[in-house]
Order: C-alpha cells, then sequence, then structure tokens
C-alpha cells in the first residue's frame, strides 16, 4: 500500500527546494534584471566599460528573459523532484508529473513577468495588499514576499497533481 500523504510531502520538499535554487541561484542576473522589461518601461543595462553604450531591452527581450528563467526554474524542479523521487524510491506517474511542471511552468511565469499592471500587482490591489506590494523599506519588500507566497501556493498545488498515481517502488 502507498502512504500518498507521505509521497505529496516528499514531492513538496523535493519541488521546493528545487525552485529555491531555480529561482535563486540558476536564474541569471541579465533574466532577472530583464523578465520585467516592456517597450513602455525599458531595461537599460551597463558594462564595466564606461565607454560603452547602454543596451536597451524592451518587451520582446522581457517575454524571452522570463521565458528563459522559468524554463531553468521548472527544469532545476524536475531534476530535484525526479534525482529525489529515485532516491527515495518513488514512482511517478509520467503524465502527472509532466502536468505538476506545466503548471509550476505557467504559473511561475505569469508571476514573474512583473510588468506595471501584472497579475500579481493586480491581485495585490483587489485583495487590499497594494501597500504591501509597494512596500520597500525595513529589509522588507513587499512584492518578492506575494510573489513568493503565490509560487508557494502553485507548488503545493503541482506537488499534488505529481503525486496522482504514484507508487513506491
Amino acid at each position: 500500500m502507498t502512504h500518498r500523504p507521505a509521497l505529496f510531502a516528499a514531492v513538496l520538499a523535493l519541488g521546493r527546494a528545487g525552485s529555491n535554487v531555480g529561482d535563486h541561484w540558476v536564474q541569471s542576473d541579465y533574466c532577472a534584471r530583464v523578465k520585467g522589461a516592456t517597450d513602455d518601461k525599458p531595461v537599460y543595462l551597463t558594462t564595466d566599460d564606461p565607454d560603452d553604450e547602454p543596451t536597451v531591452h524592451g518587451t520582446s527581450d522581457g517575454i524571452k528573459a522570463c521565458a528563459w528563467h522559468c524554463l531553468t526554474y521548472t527544469a532545476t524542479q524536475a531534476l530535484a523532484v525526479g534525482a529525489g523521487a529515485r532516491v527515495l524510491g518513488i514512482r511517478l506517474h509520467p503524465g502527472a508529473a509532466a502536468a505538476a511542471l506545466a503548471l509550476s511552468f505557467v504559473t511561475h511565469y505569469a508571476a514573474d513577468r512583473r510588468v506595471e499592471g501584472g497579475l500579481l500587482e493586480t491581485l495585490a490591489e483587489k485583495t487590499g495588499k497594494g501597500n504591501f506590494w509597494r512596500l520597500a523599506s525595513h529589509g522588507i519588500n513587499g512584492a518578492y514576499c506575494l510573489d513568493s507566497a503565490w509560487h508557494h501556493g502553485w507548488e503545493t498545488a503541482a506537488a499534488l497533481v505529481a503525486t496522482i498515481g504514484a507508487k513506491t517502488r
């Protein structure tokens, strides 16, 4: 008999670890800085050479940077969950695992393509969290905290999906 709550807890922990590594260690500086760029609010990047002109990044670059970040983020989660499940003797159903990773990718992109009036900002405003969203003092960044909570919630949903049909070896 398979103890489903234990499988869920293991997959959630593995996915959470992969998420944190993917979001903070694997994400490139370029992606972190450009993923929210738009033509109306471009991102200007400079080099260490004071004679170089800054490069300008608009909507197209922002979309690509966010997609690349979400791809590496999801791949890191897949590696963490896949390797951990193997070590723990958990056999995930391939379709359920793929659906969970797709859910993680899509919801991560929706949150991280942080353009003015974007999904999380709109949700924060509509739920009375607008002031917290804009908070950026006292060592706290409200947007980051709400972003993180969004990801944790969807990672939990993804772990539930991933464990559909899971078994132990």
